[in-house]
């Protein structure tokens, strides 16, 4: 795993924001494709987002399952896990994609999701997405 993953990691773990913040250029810029009205730029508001969750999840807890190098590109699928101060599960998982540039995360491509907590099936996910439901499959190739 990437060095700078590893001290990410390991600064979440031990909720030391300061170390955290310590790794993202100050002009860091954030997106998540999938919720565009989610992205910002800057250690500072990393550095206040961070804060609101360590504050908010007083037992968060980071995973790093998987994690791919490639140039200054680092790919990482995360597990976020912790119960919020309202007594709620807080759990997350996803990939992110992290630009480093001299030592410090310089972007950030967020594809971190909640974990569902109903139960909804693949054909049920197909008809919201589409209305219409998928035909049954045996399960064999075709």
């Amino acid at each position: 795993m990437n060095q700078d993953i590893q001290r990410l990691l390991a600064a979440f773990n031990d909720h030391d924001l300061e170390a955290a913040a310590a790794l993202f250029h100050e002009s860091y810029n954030s997106v998540q494709p999938a919720h565009p009205a989610r992205a910002f730029v800057g250690r500072a508001q990393m550095h206040a987002n961070w804060a609101a969750i360590f504050a908010g999840i007083p037992d968060f807890h980071a995973e790093v399952l998987r994690s791919v190098d490639d140039g200054n590109t680092t790919w990482s699928e995360w597990s976020w896990a912790g119960t919020r101060t309202d007594g709620q599960p807080f759990d997350m998982r996803g990939v992110t994609i992290f630009e480093m540039e001299d030592g410090f995360i310089t972007g950030g491509t967020l594809y971190m999701e909640e974990l569902e907590r109903e139960a909804v099936g693949i054909a049920e996910t197909v008809q919201t997405l589409t209305g219409r439901l998928p035909e049954q499959s045996t399960g064999a190739a075709d």
